[in-house]
Formats: structure tokens, C-alpha cells, sequence
């Protein structure tokens, strides 16, 4: 898709909130008004579940990295709540102008306009970042734009030791199954967790350089710690516990 047939950036707004779209009725990303510091939509708070699998005194270390910038969510989250160093990869330019006057989009963060697995082959460090939120979405909102085993080699390479990556995967249950068994394949069965579907139907899937499971007292402490220090966020994170599961193979059809 050539810059000049991208779908246009619009905004609509009701009951408070401020709604990104991309030529359709779907929503590709929301923001309250009075509140724009609240992450809005379910399954961008998920996507920051990966926070789980970081020890309390390393939240904020580390560089972050954004494939899809959708409505700037996650980067005023990494950037104004951890404080981290962002970069954002976003393939089309209006999505940034309309973040840009309307979703309070950090100006500090680093945001390249460009095709994300383009970017991670040719341009992307090894084992720079530690947080990798990844939601590519075209305006049909269908399938990830980006979702071979190719495309999470790179996402893999990209993250440092202990890094994590969090995808958003939207569509029927056989897409879904499709997409984190690519993911698996990847990075490993054992280094691949998912949370409950929303109810629009987003399912997010939490991935791991070297990561270990913490057990079960120490993500409730530290899911009270998020909550907390990130109370102004939005972020139900004791919530979370209840929806992980551990990927567990291809499902019988």
C-alpha cells in the first residue's frame, strides 16, 4: 500500500471520548477528553500486562518500541508514566498528524514513519529494547498486517534479554490460533502467554526473550504495585492475573 492510497485519519468524539479511525467505522485507537493520561480501550490496558513479568525496581529501564501507533495510548504511557525512552514505527503520516493535534502525542518521542518489518530488518538495533507493543492493523481491521514467522523473528531480535513484546490479535478464533502459533514457533512454547478475549474480540498475547513465569504471590505484588504507582492510568492490573494463560499448543479443530 502506497502512501497515496492510505486510508484517511479521521476523529469522532461521543460521551467524552475521542475516537481515531482509518477510513471505516472501526475504532484503531480512543482517548478521554478530560483525562487523556487514562489508557480508554480494554485491550491497549492489556497489551500492558507484559508489565507483570518485570521486577517493581525495573519498570522504566530500558528503551521502548511501538509497530502502530494507533491513538498514542501506549507511547503517553511509556513515556509520561515509565518515563521510557519510545520510538514509534507508523506507516502512515496522517496517523501521526491527527496524534499529533489531537491525541497528545509526546513530541519527545521518536516517531519514524515508515513499514515496520521493513524497519526491523534494515534499520532496528539487536537486543535494544526492553518493552515491544506491537498492533498493525489495516482500516478493514481483519487480520495483523504483519503476522509470518519472518516478521516475529524480527520482533525477537529487536528485544534484550528479558525483554517482552505484547500483540494485539484481533479476528476468528482460527486467525487467532494461527498467529500465536507463528509467535511460538518463534520464541519458544514456553516463553508465550495470552490474556482473555475482550468482548470486541481482541486477544492479547504476551511474548518473552528468556522470561520465567514469576509465581503467583510475586505478580500479585506486583500487579498491586502497577496499580498504585500507576493508579492515574487506568491500569486494572490485579485483574490481569485471572485472565493469563500459558500457550499450550495447537488446538484440535
Amino acid at each position: 500500500m502506497t502512501e497515496t492510497t492510505l486510508p484517511e485519519a479521521t476523529i469522532s468524539e461521543s460521551d467524552g471520548v475521542r475516537y481515531l479511525h482509518l477510513g471505516s467505522i472501526w475504532v484503531q485507537g480512543a482517548m478521554r477528553i478530560r483525562k487523556p493520561q487514562v489508557v480508554e480501550l480494554e485491550y491497549v490496558q492489556r497489551m500492558l500486562a507484559s508489565l507483570l513479568w518485570l521486577p517493581t525496581d525495573a519498570l522504566g529501564r530500558g528503551r521502548a518500541l511501538q509497530l502502530g501507533l494507533g491513538a498514542a495510548a501506549i507511547t503517553r504511557f511509556t513515556h509520561k508514566a515509565l518515563r521510557m525512552p519510545t520510538t514509534v514505527v507508523e506507516l502512515n503520516p496522517q496517523v501521526v498528524e491527527v496524534c499529533r493535534h489531537w491525541f497528545h502525542l509526546p513530541a519527545e518521542a521518536d516517531v519514524v514513519i515508515a513499514d515496520a518489518g521493513a524497519w526491523l530488518a534494515e534499520r532496528a538495533e539487536p537486543q535494544s529494547v526492553q518493552l515491544l507493543h506491537v498492533d498493525l492493523y489495516d482500516h478493514e481491521a481483519a487480520a495483523p498486517v504483519l503476522d509470518d514467522e519472518g516478521f516475529y523473528a524480527g520482533c525477537r531480535a529487536v528485544l534484550e534479554d528479558g525483554g517482552l513484546m505484547s500483540v494485539n490479535l484481533f479476528g476468528r478464533d482460527s486467525s487467532f490460533e494461527r498467529s500465536i502459533a507463528r509467535i511460538a514457533a518463534v520464541f519458544g512454547a514456553d516463553q508465550v502467554w495470552s490474556l482473555r478475549p475482550t468482548k470486541e474480540g481482541n486477544t492479547v498475547v504476551v511474548a518473552g526473550r528468556h522470561v520465567a513465569m514469576p509465581e503467583r504471590n510475586v505478580l500479585a505484588d506486583r500487579a498491586a504495585t502497577i496499580e498504585q504507582r500507576f493508579g492515574a492510568y487506568g491500569l486494572p492490573a490485579r485483574k490481569w492475573l485471572r485472565m493469563l494463560r500459558p500457550y499450550a499448543g495447537p488446538q484440535p479443530a
